[in-house]
Order: C-alpha cells, then sequence, then structure tokens
C-alpha cells in the first residue's frame, strides 16, 4: 500500500515560472467523502483511476492505476460531478525536491497551489522564495472541494 504525504502552500509571485513547462490534466470525481475519493484524470495521452482514503496527520492511503484513455474520457463525462478540474501542473526541481504547482483553468481559474510530496512527516525541506501561505490542512484547497465549490464562487479571492 501506498501512503502519499504531501504539503500544500499558495504562491507569493511568479519567479516559479523561469524555465517551467507545464503538461494538462483534467480530472473529476465519481465520489469525493471525507473516508474516500475515487477520482479519474487524464495526463496528455493517459488516464488514471486514483482511490484516496482518510487522512491521518499528512498522511493517507492512495492507489493509483492507469486506465484506457478512452475510458477515462468516458468516465469523465458521464460518471463525475461537474465541473471536471482542468489544470497545467508544473514540476519545479529546488535543493532536491520536486515542486508541482498547479495553475487552475476554467471554474477555478486563478487559483495556483505548489504541492510537495515527501518520504515522511517529519522531512525537512527548504521552501523556495515564491511560496507563500501553506493551506494543507484547509479543506476549500483540496482537489475534490474545488470540484464542488469552485474557486470562482468564494467571493473574495484569495492570494499570498
Amino acid at each position: 500500500m501506498h501512503y502519499e504525504i504531501e504539503r500544500k502552500f499558495l504562491l507569493r509571485n511568479n519567479q516559479w515560472r523561469h524555465n517551467a513547462h507545464g503538461v494538462a490534466f483534467r480530472q473529476g470525481y465519481i465520489l469525493s467523502a471525507p473516508q474516500r475519493t475515487v477520482r479519474i484524470r487524464t495526463v496528455q495521452d493517459s488516464g488514471f483511476l486514483t482511490i484516496k482514503g482518510k487522512g491521518n496527520g499528512l498522511s493517507r492511503p492512495e492507489f493509483e492505476y492507469p486506465i484506457p484513455l478512452e475510458d477515462a474520457n468516458f468516465l469523465l463525462k458521464n460518471f463525475c460531478e461537474q465541473p471536471i478540474l482542468e489544470k497545467i501542473r508544473y514540476q519545479i526541481k529546488f535543493q532536491g525536491f520536486i515542486w508541482e504547482i498547479d495553475e487552475f483553468l476554467g471554474e477555478n481559474k486563478g487559483l495556483l497551489i505548489a504541492e510537495i510530496e515527501l518520504r515522511s512527516e517529519t522531512q525537512v525541506f527548504e521552501k523556495p522564495n515564491w511560496l507563500g501561505t501553506e493551506v494543507t490542512g484547509d479543506p476549500r484547497y483540496y482537489n475534490s472541494s474545488l470540484a464542488q465549490n469552485p474557486y470562482k464562487n468564494w467571493g473574495t479571492q484569495i492570494n499570498e
């Protein structure tokens, strides 16, 4: 069993964009509940089914399996809650870690979130100067929450 351990941050500025190359993601949720989520995702010409369990601290069990792109597109259109999340994901190397920055599009346009995956909850890492406020424990920033309550509906937009 794989456990996902990640921390999330808003961004302070666009300094991370230097030489950044992004990949388009689309994802939707068949089930999004506090105890578990079932997600369908497409990344370029690949599809994925992901099941995540309830978190314990920063960790939660995660199972991810490749599925045919045609199946993933069908599930996104016919089985997933709407709206489907659309984003560009950038990977930025910094001090031995890979940061993933999601630039949301569509209903969540304007939201940028940086994530780092860790090997343990206590693993130490250096924060780049473009990182802003940590939002790891804030459920509004969970992708499953953004599908149900898009950023555009928040009223006052939150920036670092």
